[in-house]
């Protein structure tokens, strides 16, 4: 490795470009070699590179961050080049990457390529096939990509703690052939999930299972932006999961076809119809659906919780509970109590409660009809006509046309449906009255 990097050696170290802020950035085109249709990566961006000779060269840099996870959350945790998730990295089949791997955490790292044919000594798998690197050093990472499809990037050095404070990317491979798998929008996103208690900016890193923020590029429902497409795209949705568990991630309004996983591209005849696609933990999954139905479409995973922000896990539950001779007495301590949950939780989303800094409402966001009641993995696909090719824009709220919005019904309540063969119900009483004096 040593001989083949001393050219990039001696040219020093690629630009190492950082990112704080939490939008989604613009794609970022070729401007030489094989062309492609750049990814977009929700609240995210894709790092730029730097041609050496043949060697198509990026510099990562391994460090703590800051990341919002929605107006009025920020976490510490650690990631890349700023952020966590870190920047999406992209290239095509065939090009040789350089990957310059730069260590500012306070404890050795390594970075693992997640799905790539590679030689094993560039596989990232700390003490078994490289050493360690030591903090405030920088090791090199080179192969020829051997194939075109979707990967991630994360440590296997400490891995449950890393992984746990949120060191993970996103890498796409492009086809050689520009026109092989081409779509019009292509959207990348990874799931990971924090327990961070409220008032809070640090993760518990031991939680195995009751975490508490579920993310999409460690982002929640509202900080998440829409997924904009125009009427008539042809659009790839691709998710990987690095979280505990599955995540079913589903998708109002459309069906679409599982195109592709971590091992490779599906073939045609083996594709399946889904609307919702199960994501395997350290799997990935990409789909696509042509983008013919206008409108708002929720999209999100289909585990109720994980629509939740700071969820309390020991919050009772008082459906049907009357609270109201309670509540008095506890106003006589603690004038502003408002008594919750004896009708559901819904009502959490329309309160502007007190919180402690730093924590999110459980449920939050609005659309134009009232309160979303949602949270952690959510977000919504925006289809529009006429939209321009680049336009990834917040288009704003879905204008319905006339009569295709769900109403209330004011007339006449028609008569309860009757089950063929069913007694009548007026009979109940003398039957009863029958059975009591026997």
């Amino acid at each position: 490795m040593t001989a083949i990097a001393a050219p990039a050696l001696s040219r020093g170290l690629p630009e190492a470009p950082v990112m704080t802020e939490p939008t989604m950035q613009p794609p970022l085109h070729p401007t030489s070699g094989p062309d492609y249709n750049p990814v977009v990566t929700l609240n995210g961006w894709t790092l730029p590179w730097r041609m050496n000779g043949d060697w198509k060269e990026f510099h990562l840099v391994a460090e703590p961050v800051e990341r919002e996870m929605a107006e009025g959350m920020t976490a510490n945790l650690w990631g890349y080049n700023g952020q966590s998730p870190g920047p999406t990295i992209e290239a095509v089949e065939g090009d040789k990457v350089r990957i310059f791997v730069t260590n500012k955490l306070p404890e050795k790292t390594t970075i693992h390529w997640h799905g790539q044919i590679l030689p094993c000594g560039m596989d990232g798998v700390g003490g078994l096939t490289q050493p360690h690197i030591p903090s405030g050093r920088t090791y090199v990472y080179e192969w020829q990509l051997a194939k075109s499809g979707t990967f991630m990037y994360h440590p296997h050095s400490d891995e449950m703690a890393q992984m746990a404070m949120g060191m993970m990317g996103f890498f796409v491979v492009h086809p050689k052939d520009p026109q092989q798998h081409r779509v019009d929008r292509d959207f990348v996103f990874l799931l990971n999930a924090f327990d961070i208690d409220p008032g809070a900016r640090v993760p518990r890193i031991m939680t195995m299972t009751d975490f508490n923020l579920w993310c999409w590029n460690s982002r929640v429902f509202p900080g998440i932006d829409p997924l904009v497409a125009a009427k008539g795209d042809r659009v790839r949705v691709r998710v990987g999961n690095l979280t505990m568990t599955n995540h079913p991630i589903h998708m109002h309004g459309y069906d679409f076809a599982v195109t592709g996983t971590d091992g490779g591209w599906v073939p045609p005849e083996a594709r399946w119809p889904e609307v919702s696609i199960d994501i395997p933990v350290g799997a990935m999954r990409a789909y696509e659906f042509d983008a013919v139905h206008e409108g708002d479409w929720a999209m999100h995973c289909h585990k109720s919780h994980h629509t939740m922000n700071a969820m309390g896990h020991d919050v009772k539950t008082f459906i049907g509970a009357d609270k109201r001779l309670v509540a008095q007495q506890i106003r006589k301590l603690v004038p502003d109590y408002v008594p919750m949950g004896a009708a559901g939780m819904g009502e959490m989303a329309e309160m502007s409660m007190p919180l402690p800094d730093n924590t999110l409402p459980m449920m939050a966001g609005w659309g134009q009809f009232g309160p979303i009641e949602m949270g952690g993995m959510f977000s919504v696909m925006k289809v529009r006509d006429g939209l321009a090719a680049g336009d990834y824009s917040d288009p704003g709220d879905f204008d319905h046309p006339p009569g295709t919005v769900a109403y209330e019904w004011t007339g006449d309540k028609p008569d309860a449906a009757q089950a063929p063969g069913a007694s009548d119900p007026t009979q109940n009483s003398s039957h009863d009255d029958h059975h009591g004096r026997s």
